[in-house]
């Protein structure tokens, strides 16, 4: 898994698997990307500061329950 953020367009990004995608949008500035299969591949977030608070937000990231499917 990968996150990153642009600071230039305020977007945050976070890629589940690297593939080809379709991406559908959910809500205003909020994106899914889907591979082939229609697995979720990632998530697109503009206005990121915006909606989490300032660039601190994104110096601390925590994982929970997250494990690999049979």
């Amino acid at each position: 898994m990968k996150i990153s953020y642009d600071a230039e367009i305020d977007a945050l990004t976070i890629s589940f698997r690297e593939t080809t995608v379709t991406t559908k949008h959910l809500a205003e500035g909020i994106a899914a990307d889907y591979d082939r299969d229609g697995r979720l591949a990632g998530l697109e977030i503009l206005n990121a500061k915006a909606r989490f608070g300032d660039e601190q937000t994104f110096t601390h990231v925590t994982l929970e329950g997250v494990g690999a499917a049979s």
